[in-house]
């Protein structure tokens, strides 16, 4: 395909914020061939499904989609380019290209860069599977310099992969091993998207707290230390972060909540059990105490913070005591939004041959009485925030008239009338109420 000429592109995107900045690179790589993105499959020349790993449904759902594309393909007499990428991709390439024929390329999470020179081969690439046997610095390295953002915020991934071995995790296995981004690469990509209008830029990593670049004078920097080189960044007024792990939350990123204003006052540390016997066959590597001990000390540095966090129930073992704990830890902590599942049994993990495997009808009930009080929790925070002045980075138009909707410093959504001129801005916003998802706001002087 020649360049300029415009053919269109479907990107379908599961699972994390990573998978998300992967599908807006693959749409970078593919920008200078000519595709340009369309919302749908139905009509779209190439279409890829970015994949995760993390649930066995996750997985599944990447096959009956495929079902679907397979039969537009038929219907199309072939003219469909069909791509599977991420970590299925990378965990399951032969299987996929068994299961389903109509696939023709399977592409791991550290080689989507390889794309262009896959479609632009003249022999037809169907049933070619490029892993993630590319080190992560070559794929960043081939990656377009210009980003096709749109909108105020963006993710900017700074790390990636895992050593830390969780026993329910596939993350060390599709992902590969931590590795970080220099500092000098990450502030490039940053000074690039404020030129694009983005003012709030959420730092992404497997375990991005384990950041540890090569600094523009050489020396290792922390997270901490990228931190404050992108605040001095002009135009970014925000930083975010995501996701964490406890045993790498260091001093001095603590400290940075305490006195960098652009590092918003929300964190996502995932515990996922708060039984200590649990956490020690998940492989977690810090009991519940520390972790409670640790959200005491952040919020010492940072009494507004909002945290979030990740939960699993139902993991092989776990008792009606250890899942009491875990209702226990999560009264303890207050979470102001939480993310919580079934236990997930992935091929080649440790937990998944592990003998006491809970009944699913009792993991489900552990299930619903978990997120009942991590929503009643989330009503309440939210609910509280009624009466307070709050700065929102408005991004986008709402659905009424002049409706604008954007987001509270704790990542809430707000909704505020007569607000779309301000879609790009970061203005103060009086808080009329709190619904369980989204804040409802007013501008000052309305």
């Amino acid at each position: 395909m020649a360049a300029g000429v415009t053919k269109r592109l479907f990107i379908k995107t599961y699972g994390c914020q990573m998978n998300v900045y992967d599908s807006e690179r693959m749409a970078d790589v593919l920008r200078p061939l000519g595709y340009a993105p369309t919302d749908t499959a139905e009509g779209a020349d190439f279409v890829i499904l970015n994949t995760c790993h993390i649930r066995e449904k996750a997985a599944e759902k990447v096959y009956s989609e495929l079902g679907k594309l397979r039969e537009m393909k038929e219907a199309r007499s072939g003219a469909l380019t069909i791509a599977v990428a991420g970590c299925v991709a990378q965990a399951e390439g032969e299987e996929i290209m068994r299961r389903q024929p109509a696939v023709d390329l399977v592409v791991g999470p550290q080689a989507y860069h390889q794309l262009p020179e896959l479609l632009t081969r003249t022999a037809r690439a169907r049933g070619e599977r490029i892993g993630a046997d590319f080190a992560a610095d070559e794929k960043f390295d081939s990656l377009p310099q210009t980003r096709g953002v749109t909108g105020p915020t963006a993710f900017l991934t700074v790390q990636e992969g895992c050593d830390k071995f969780c026993s329910f995790c596939v993350v060390p296995y599709t992902r590969g091993a931590e590795w970080s981004r220099p500092g000098e690469a990450v502030l490039a990509e940053a000074r690039g998207l404020a030129d694009q209008g983005v003012r709030e830029l959420t730092l992404l990593g497997q375990n991005v707290n384990a950041y540890d670049g090569t600094g523009p004078n050489g020396a290792v920097w922390t997270l901490a230390q990228l931190a404050r080189a992108l605040a001095e960044t002009p135009g970014i007024d925000r930083i975010r972060y995501t996701t964490s792990h406890p045993n790498d939350m260091a001093d001095d990123l603590i400290a940075a909540h305490a006195e960098l204003p652009q590092l918003m006052p929300y964190l996502h540390l995932p515990v996922q059990s708060g039984s200590d016997r649990i956490l020690r066959l998940m492989n977690r590597k810090h009991g519940r105490q520390a972790y409670i001990d640790l959200i005491g000390r952040i919020r010492q540095a940072r009494p507004d913070i909002a945290i979030s966090g990740d939960f699993i129930v139902g993991f092989p073992g776990e008792t009606d005591r250890d899942f009491e704990d875990t209702m226990d830890l999560v009264r303890r902590v207050n979470y102001a939004s939480a993310f919580s599942f079934m236990y997930s049994p992935r091929p080649g993990t440790p937990a998944a041959t592990m003998g006491t495997q809970v009944p699913a009808e009792v993991a489900l009930s552990r299930l619903h009485a978990l997120q009942a009080l991590l929503l009643q929790q989330q009503s309440a925070f939210n609910a509280a925030q009624a009466g307070k002045t709050l700065d929102v980075l408005f991004e986008k138009k709402g659905r009424h008239g002049r409706q604008a909707i954007g987001r509270s410093p704790y990542l809430q959504s707000v909704h505020a009338e007569d607000a779309d001129h301000l879609i790009g801005r970061i203005v103060p916003v009086r808080i009329l109420s709190g619904q369980q998802n989204s804040l409802t706001g007013e501008l000052l002087g309305a």
